[in-house]
């Protein structure tokens, strides 16, 4: 198949004014494949040669204003359109199409709990071509009319409201002009809850097998939702853009949402089964609030081309913590995006595949894939974040108003965008885009506090890096009404770095923190006065926010091979338990089970670290005893089962169902117990199976796999091998759910003759399979724990020497410098 490449779209532009797809989708062909016809109507603006993309499982038919084509001169998936005249022209595509199990196109899943079937299009970048002819560029919007025939008890969802006419056979509104990759059907017996908000529309929809859990959260769903769409409404001049908002949370779904206008498409994990934290809810509701300002950015004004793909994701990170946090009772979320989401970028950010947050080339769509990362999220999340810090959201605001304005129902780029800035403000923008859009890395902020006269000091900032940044300098002193481990703020001194010189600061505060109230996007680093302060004091820091900033600190200082593994775990141990922000919890507690314990420290210290995050776990298990913090209960729950390093008191929790004093082993704890119990060695194939008996769902089919591959058996491991890389049957949660059990630290020795295999399956099976197996391939199945020089010469003569398609090159390239990571931090070498 052949990619698009920029030169190819812009000459394709130049050329083609594409007016309307009329698409009619019959469902009810069969369970492999489905029938697709196209009419496309467009203009020509001058003569010559130009292609539509399909990707047919049988090309039926082709016509040009009425003249047939030959289905045989499809290359792959272009089909070439010679010699056209200037003028307006008809393209009629009859095709079948092939069903997806890889969440790309057309998805079909059928619940295993009661045998229903359901069908969802993901046509991101290339994939409507797996779902009916087009020109599949984002500059190339159009007007879409949706015709679907379905099963008779089926309901179809579109973009627009959708009418069933009779017979199975549903007819869509007509959208406002879109691009192809946005066009979005979801079918099946769905359950739905259906209101009504400013007139319009809003529906939430999940397989029926869920209805009773969302029918549980509708009204804190539906209540977020509408709160977000009143707050877009007063920040936005233009109102939203389309005739109805529904939500359609669909099953093994490869992202956690998808922005197709009238229609967002969500992983249905947000569908909740079991017990989940505050801030997990949290996080559901961001999503909902990030999905929703891409109805504008990125619906209503959409990207030319894939390099601006910033102008959509950052966007929307941004607005939708900001909207959030303004507009419902989440009222923190920037901590938990600074503990959790911008870990993620800085990470990126730091690897060989780093890239600016607005690359100047992005030559294909196979590249622009790559750039859906933590970079085009978080690191531009916070650069916008700074922006506003640094322009004032007034101005901020006043620009994007006049984007929208002057861009609406087309396409713009960065240009576009800095210029509709530029005009409310006097500020440098352009300057401004260019050092902080335009280029790569982490700066890495460090203060060095200098005495003065009479007991005064002043502060100088040195700077690793090239931007400019506006940050708050926190100053603490310790109160010294009490026990002296509360910190108290003194102030908080605003910079802009570089400095013009040093800044007075009166007395030595016990603790300087740069970047306090995480407003720029940059490493800190601590005087020694201040780390010894934090090692002791973390904890009696007042604000969640703050305490965020230093975590990450921390953490950055481990990967760097500034601070050993062991010196965060014991910070861990000492201030974790007094720990009051669940985002912070869960985000440390992550942090140090998945690098630290399973990477960062050798096998032989790991037992060590192991039993520190079991005490851990056991102290804020213990301090949640009067049911006061059910949600800080929760994680630390799920931790201690995920860090146990003997089964007998997880295995006497799944017994009695239940944690001594709470909670009930809902069906995710029971599988997480399972499933460690699994990797220990202490449960076997009828206890998964009856586990499975108990629990006959999607979710329990995924967990009965994922501890099937945990056994520590050779026949297991071969089975689990086989299923992943020997056949294609696996749908994309199956495969992830294998990977993830299949390789454990505890089972190296088992396992140590498959890292070699890896590397040619995994090639092989990306070959096969495309994009999204290949993406799970290489974070799931990618031997991550065999922290080991082998490994990494063996995954670097791969990228040598194998040509992994794109996908999977960009995984290994991360895989593999997080892996030689890990090895310098446990020879104690600073990166």
């Amino acid at each position: 198949m052949s990619v698009l490449t920029r030169d190819e779209a812009q000459t394709r532009a130049g050329l083609l004014d594409v007016h309307r797809y009329t698409i009619e989708l019959d469902l009810t062909t069969g369970d492999e494949t489905f029938d697709s016809r196209t009419l496309i109507r467009f203009g020509a603006r001058a003569d010559g040669d130009t292609f539509v993309e399909v990707k047919p499982a049988e090309l039926r038919s082709v016509t040009l204003d009425g003249q047939p084509l030959d289905p045989e001169t499809l290359d792959g998936n272009r089909l070439p359109l010679k010699n056209l005249t200037a003028g307006e022209h008809e393209l009629r595509v009859h095709a079948h199409m092939r069903y997806s199990r890889t969440g790309e196109g057309m998805h079909r899943f059928t619940d295993p709990t009661d045998g229903e079937t359901y069908v969802y299009t993901q046509l991101f970048m290339e994939d409507v071509q797996r779902v009916f002819a087009a020109f599949d560029q984002p500059d190339l919007k159009a007007v879409f009319e949706l015709s679907v025939k379905a099963p008779q008890d089926w309901t179809v969802l579109a973009n627009g409201i959708t009418e069933h006419t009779g017979d199975g056979l549903w007819k869509a509104a007509a959208t406002p002009l879109i691009s192809t990759y946005l066009v979005a059907v979801a079918a099946g017996p769905w359950h739905s809850v259906h209101t009504e908000h400013r007139g319009l529309p809003f529906g939430l929809h999940c397989r029926r097998s869920l209805a009773p859990y969302l029918d549980t959260d509708a009204d804190e769903l539906l209540d977020v939702t509408r709160a977000c769409f009143d707050r877009y409404h007063e920040k936005f001049d233009e109102p939203y853009p389309f005739d109805s908002y529904d939500q359609a949370f669909v099953p093994e779904f490869n992202a956690g949402a998808m922005e197709n206008p009238g229609l967002v498409t969500f992983r249905d994990e947000f569908v909740y089964r079991s017990a989940v934290t505050d801030t997990e809810r949290q996080t559901r509701a961001m999503v909902i609030a990030h999905e929703m300002a891409h109805m504008w950015f990125g619906d209503l004004v959409t990207l030319k081309w894939w390099d601006d793909i910033w102008l959509n994701e950052s966007f929307a990170e941004y607005m939708g913590y900001q909207t959030l946090t303004e507009a419902t009772r989440f009222d923190d979320t920037w901590t938990d995006f600074g503990v959790n989401r911008k870990a993620w970028g800085y990470d990126a950010d730091q690897r060989p595949s780093t890239h600016p947050v607005a690359p100047e080339a992005v030559d294909d769509t196979a590249s622009a894939l790559l750039n859906f990362d933590g970079i085009s999220y978080a690191k531009g999340a916070s650069a916008l974040r700074q922006l506003v810090t640094w322009l004032g959201e007034k101005d901020f605001l006043a620009g994007i108003n006049t984007h929208f304005a002057r861009h609406k129902f087309g396409n713009a780029t960065l240009a576009d965008f800095i210029d509709s800035l530029a005009d409310a403000t006097e500020r440098d923008v352009h300057a401004w885009a260019d050092a902080w859009l335009r280029t790569t890395g982490v700066d890495t902020l460090t203060p060095r506090i200098t005495p003065g006269e009479n007991g005064t000091c002043a502060l100088t900032v040195d700077r690793a890096g090239s931007r400019p940044h506006r940050i708050a300098a926190g100053l603490y002193d310790r109160d010294l009404g009490d026990d002296g481990r509360q910190l108290v703020l003194r102030t908080r001194l605003h910079l802009d770095l570089p400095q013009t010189g040093a800044r007075p600061i009166g007395k030595r505060p016990a603790l300087l923190l740069l970047n306090d109230g995480d407003l720029s996007y940059a490493k800190i680093r601590f005087d020694p006065e201040s780390f010894e302060t934090i090692r002791k004091d973390l904890s009696g820091l007042p604000e969640p926010l703050t305490r965020a900033v230093v975590w990450n600190a921390l953490r950055d200082a481990v990967r760097d091979g500034e601070l050993a593994p062991a010196a965060y775990l014991e910070t861990a141990r000492a201030h974790l338990p007094l720990e009051t922000d669940l985002a912070i919890v869960q985000g440390v507690l992550a942090f140090a089970s998945t690098y630290i314990t399973d990477r960062y420290v050798t096998p032989e210290e790991r037992p060590a670290a192991l039993a520190t995050l079991s005490e851990l776990c056991r102290d804020l298990i213990r301090r949640t005893e009067d049911g006061d913090n059910p949600g800080l209960r929760l994680i630390a729950v799920r931790h201690r089962i995920d860090v146990a390093a003997h089964p007998d008191t997880i295995a006497a929790w799944l017994a009695d169902g239940t944690v001594p004093g709470g909670p009930e082993l809902d069906p995710e704890l029971r599988w997480r117990v399972l499933g460690r119990l699994a990797v220990l060695g202490a449960t076997d194939e009828a206890a998964i199976a009856a586990e499975l008996e108990r629990d006959p769902s999607a979710t329990g089919l995924e967990g009965a796999t994922r501890c099937r591959a945990a056994l520590p058996d050779p026949e297991a491991k071969a089975r689990a091998w086989e299923s992943m890389f020997g056949s294609d049957d696996l749908s994309n949660y199956l495969f992830t759910a294998t990977a993830q059990g299949f390789w454990q630290p505890e089972q190296a020795d088992l396992v140590r003759a498959y890292v070699p295999r890896y590397y040619t399956d995994a090639v092989a099976l990306a070959d096969r399979r495309g994009p999204a197996i290949a993406e799970a391939a290489g974070r799931w199945a990618f031997p991550a724990d065999t922290v080991d020089p082998a490994n990494l010469r063996l995954g670097e003569e791969c990228l040598r020497d194998a040509a992994p398609i794109p996908a999977l090159r960009r995984k290994l390239v991360d895989q593999l410098d997080d892996l030689a990571r890990a090895l310098r931090v446990r020879q104690g070498k600073e990166v």
